[in-house]
């Protein structure tokens, strides 16, 4: 991880362990490069994480402020390091139902950029929160990049794993929504009845050098699933 990633982990929490709120005054830059002693680049680039992830917004010539926090329970539909994350304060556990290597299909291939047949692994698997079905999640990870996958990882956090263990740095991601319903088989595997509504997403993620590593197909429980979006600038 490098040393503005750090910084901005650790203003983070900062913000979070303290409570702070809308409209909340920050250091100033001078003060966090004494803080951190880094230059004043590094702070910069630390401060633009945090302003792309929505904690934070700067005034030219009035200082960092923080951004209203978000409501508790909500995941992020702009996040690309999994949702375990905005969910701290919940318990969200993992069933797996498959884990394989597979050949990649034409639409695996064409969304992990790789040749047709090309190993990779497939992982279904339930999602829950506080014991509640969340999700029904099927993955596909090229196994060029990822080359050991099992179970217990699996069960765990895959994206946790990705960047401790094999320290690999996750970059950006795709991800495309639509409103459907389900259909038997997915009923049956987040306890609801088919034709129900459901939010179905496609995530395309990438590594930092712009390399695609996973491609997940998401089904979620409308009974608990909430979303948000913080996004900056404006949009015409």
């Amino acid at each position: 991880m490098l040393k503005y990633q750090k910084i901005a982990i650790e203003i983070e929490e900062y913000i979070e362990n303290n409570q702070l709120q809308q409209g909340n005054k920050l250091p100033v830059l001078e003060t966090l490069m004494t803080q951190f002693d880094v230059s004043k680049s590094t702070i910069i680039k630390a401060l633009e994480v945090l302003e792309k992830k929505g904690l934070i917004f700067q005034v030219r010539g009035s200082g960092i402020f923080v951004r209203r926090l978000r409501r508790k329970g909500y995941i992020n539909l702009l996040t690309n390091q999994g949702f375990k994350k905005d969910l701290d304060d919940f318990s969200i556990t993992s069933k797996v139902v498959e884990l394989d290597v597979k050949k990649a299909s034409s639409e695996v291939a064409h969304n992990l950029n790789i040749e047709l047949n090309s190993e990779v692994y497939y992982v279904k698997r339930i999602r829950y929160i506080n014991g509640q079905t969340l999700c029904l999640e099927e993955s596909y990870i090229d196994k060029a990049i990822i080359p050991y996958l099992n179970k217990e990882i699996a069960t765990e956090s895959i994206f946790n794993y990705i960047r401790e263990a094999l320290g690999l740095k996750i970059g950006f991601s795709d991800s495309y929504l639509y409103v459907d319903v389900l259909n038997q088989e997915e009923a049956k595997f987040l306890n609801l009845k088919s034709g129900l509504p459901k939010l179905y997403v496609e995530n395309i993620f990438y590594l930092t050098n712009g390399q695609s590593f996973n491609f997940s197909k998401v089904n979620y429980n409308y009974e608990q699933s909430q979303f948000f979006i913080q996004a900056n600038g404006y949009y015409l």
